[in-house]
């Protein structure tokens, strides 16, 4: 399995930014796809997902900025991230999850400065 992100970069604060991640395989078949993050010094963490029933969960810290979706034809998870702020700073990854394997994307970086 490739998960493949991109749409990182340097965004100014109240900015957006969109990533994607592209799967070599129907992400239908996984259970969950989704997004995590690593801030310099910070442990990875979970931002946003999406099951394969459409259901959603985010990070209280991004509820409301964030939104998660997902293109099924094209196999394609998109993280569209609003009203960015210095806190969002971090290395962004694409995650699936099928039954007890986990996959991984390599990051992307997402830098909010002035």
């Amino acid at each position: 399995v490739q998960l493949q992100a991109s749409g990182g970069g340097l965004v100014q604060p109240g900015g957006s930014l969109r990533l994607s991640c592209a799967a070599n395989r129907r992400i239908l078949t996984f259970n969950v796809v989704g997004w995590y993050r690593q801030a310099q010094g910070k442990q990875r963490e979970l931002v946003a997902e999406v099951s394969r029933g459409a259901g959603s969960n985010y990070a209280d810290s991004v509820r409301g900025r964030f939104t998660i979706s997902r293109d099924n034809a094209k196999n394609i998870v998109y993280l569209q991230m609003n009203s960015l702020e210095p806190e969002d700073t971090a290395e962004y990854y694409c995650h699936a999850r099928q039954g007890y394997l986990h996959y991984w994307g390599q990051g992307t970086l997402v830098t909010v400065s002035s």
